[in-house]
């Protein structure tokens, strides 16, 4: 039979990293006006909140957003391939960035517990730190040891756990469900964390049914099939050659 080779679609604009990127995008437009907008007007209310660990929020916030902020460019092949130290450089920064963000982040909700905030919010506040932080060193220990795969597979578990923190504020925000008792928020925070595991596996099987080759032969002379047609009996009815391919060879004599 002859080769017949059946084309698969690319669609390039859906590859999940660019999907990924468009959503981080608009959950940034929403958040940064909605939740953040007192972080310019001096007078807002939301300081005296604040107010009592703002020099625990501070760092927090800054090594957070720098995080969140340079998550999205360790995802680029363009830029991994062409200026790998500045990958490295920026891979770097956002480790730090987790090690910092997240025991400060479950810091200070325990400092709001002391301030009336419930003991199980502290609980999903340490759930959350310590998922970020554990993909985050796996991921760390596997590109020490020069297993690029499992490193990227890491990586993204931990910008999916990264995100919960824009994720909760924009469920809570377009839903309503922020102007609710605590409890409702931390039902959000839950929720997010649960998914977002699974979330990042999702993304990581995608990107293997789009590394499926474009070109399916089938029924080539060096298929199974034809192997299969060779005569019973002549084990050495075929050969392989250097190139991989199996190609007809004599059968030697017996002296």
């Amino acid at each position: 039979m002859s080769t017949i080779p059946t084309a698969l679609p690319q669609i390039s604009w859906l590859r999940p990293k660019y999907l990924l990127f468009a959503a981080i995008g608009l959950m940034l437009a929403y958040v940064i006006p909605h939740d953040e907008s007192f972080l310019v007007h001096p007078k807002d209310p939301m300081w005296q909140h604040y107010e009592p660990f703002k020099w625990w929020l501070l760092p927090h916030g800054i090594v957070g957003a720098c995080a969140l902020l340079l998550g999205p460019m360790q995802f680029s092949d363009r830029l991994r391939d062409h200026f790998r130290q500045f990958h490295r450089i920026v891979g770097r920064i956002y480790v730090a960035g987790v090690f910092v963000a997240a025991p400060l982040g479950f810091y200070i909700q325990y400092f709001q517990e002391r301030m009336g905030d419930p003991r199980s919010f502290s609980v999903a506040a340490a759930v959350d730190a310590g998922l970020w932080m554990i993909t985050t060193a796996i991921a760390m220990v596997f590109i020490l040891k020069r297993k690029v795969q499992e490193h990227r597979q890491w990586m993204t578990r931990s910008f999916a756990v990264a995100i919960v923190f824009l994720e909760v504020r924009v469920i809570g925000g377009v839903t309503g469900l922020e102007t609710l008792d605590t409890q409702a928020n931390e039902t959000i925070v839950w929720a997010c964390l649960a998914f977002s595991i699974l979330s990042a596996d999702l993304v990581l099987q995608w990107q293997q049914l789009g590394h499926l080759p474009s070109v399916v032969r089938r029924h080539s002379p060096s298929s199974p099939e034809r192997m299969l047609e060779a005569p019973l009996g002549n084990p050495a009815a075929f050969g392989c050659s250097p190139e991989g391919e199996f190609r007809p060879v004599e059968a030697r004599r017996a002296f």
